[in-house]
Order: C-alpha cells, then structure tokens, then sequence
C-alpha cells in the first residue's frame, strides 16, 4: 500500500468507536502520525496499539470529552503539542438522538448541539490559525466549517453505516436508544466508508458521500425535489 500520509499528523475525534476507529486504522496502513481523541480510554489504547501494529508512524491517545466546551481550547492545545503541529483535523466525533423535536428535552438538545455544532467550531477556532501560521492544512467534518488561507475543508456525508451511533442515539428524555437501527444495520461497513473518507481526504475533494444506495436521494433531490419530498414522507422513522 501507498503511504500517502506518511509524513502527516492526522488528529481524529471520535476514534474509538465506528467510523472514526476505522479511519484511524485507514491512516495508519498509510503512514500517518495519529492524534486518537473519544471519552473512552481504554478503547483508545486498544486502537492506538491496531494502529501501530497496522503501520502508523505514531499514535498517541488524548481522551476528551467534546460536550465539556470550555475544555476544548485547552484539549486542541495539547493535541497540537502532542506532534508540534497537526495537519489533518477529521472532526468525526458525533451523537444522535431518537425522538421528534417537539418531544425533546432542552438539555437533550443542547446536548446534541454542544457535541455536533460547538464542539467543532470550538476546536476549529482554536487550531485554524496554528494551521495557517504552519502554512496550512485541512479539515474534514461532518458540519458546517468554513475554510480560507490555504484551509481545505472535506465535508463528509455519511449514509447509513453500520457503527454504534444508534445504540447511544439520545431519546427524548435524553435515556439512550439501546438498539440498532434496521436501515442502519443494513448500511455499509465503516471499513468501507474509511476507504472513501480516507480517499476524499487525500484528494482534497470538497465533499464526499459515505453509504450504499440511499445516496440516490441526494441526487433525486437535487433534480426532482418535489419527488424527494414525497419519497422522504414515506421513509420509515428510525
């Protein structure tokens, strides 16, 4: 294999688990120093020791928790430190939930934004201008990030992929879902959807699509809205 990355620190959140899991061990096949950042520890050691054993340069654990805000400028610091620079930031940490809007508890909600919404734009704040004075660099996200000053930015649109992402799906009380999601389960692999972050990233591609064949909807979308809003309707709730 090409050890397209073999001269890049690479820091993932969401590492432990999913996509972020597969990812990591994506780049380390291919060379990368890595950054491996999720709650869980224990799971970040065992990923980081795959990770050596499947080739990265380096790997190194930092446990955060993205839903502590102010925690973050302090946690993106020593991230940076770890290596002296970082020069892929995949901002893949994520949490869900299951129950309507009109249901859900403030604190839920608040929840899913601190860790989807502020915990991305904090760390990207508090690394964006290291990257810039460092002469560059990129981001990989899966919201709303905007780039400039030799920042490439890869939007990553996940289908259904098979992780755990419903199993800690918050319901409307904020209780955990506890189970998978049929249309989940039956979705890609995240080794699959690894091969095409990893792929997207180093081609620098401003957006990728990640799943099987509900990605048709997109397009539908794009070019028969009306047609999609119909189809959308008729899609079962997770």
């Amino acid at each position: 294999m090409k050890h397209r990355f073999a001269d890049k620190i690479v820091w993932i959140t969401g590492a432990s688990s999913g996509i972020g899991e597969a990812t990591a061990y994506r780049m380390a096949m291919e060379g990368a120093s890595l950054v491996l950042t999720s709650r869980n520890e224990s799971a970040l050691e065992k990923v980081r020791e795959k990770c050596l054993a499947n080739g990265a340069a380096d790997a190194k654990v930092l446990p955060a928790d993205l839903s502590n805000l102010e925690s973050l400028a302090q946690v993106s610091e020593q991230a940076w430190s770890l290596f002296g620079r970082i020069d892929i930031f995949f901002c893949n940490a994520g949490i869900s939930q299951r129950s309507n809007t009109v249901d859900s508890q403030m604190d839920v909600i608040d929840k899913v934004m601190d860790v989807n919404y502020f915990a991305p734009v904090a760390i990207t704040k508090a690394i964006l201008p290291k990257m810039i004075a460092n002469g560059g660099g990129q981001i990989a996200v899966t919201t709303s990030i905007a780039g400039k000053d030799n920042i490439r930015v890869t939007f990553v649109c996940p289908g259904r992929v098979q992780t755990n992402i419903s199993l800690y799906a918050l319901e409307k009380d904020g209780t955990p879902h506890g189970k998978m999601d049929a249309g989940q389960a039956g979705g890609i692999t995240s080794e699959k959807a690894a091969r095409k972050i990893v792929n997207a990233i180093y081609r620098k591609k401003r957006e990728v699509l990640v799943g099987g064949k509900e990605l048709i909807m997109v397009h539908i979308k794009r070019w028969f809205p009306g047609l999609a809003a119909r189809i959308a309707r008729n899609i079962k709730a997770m």
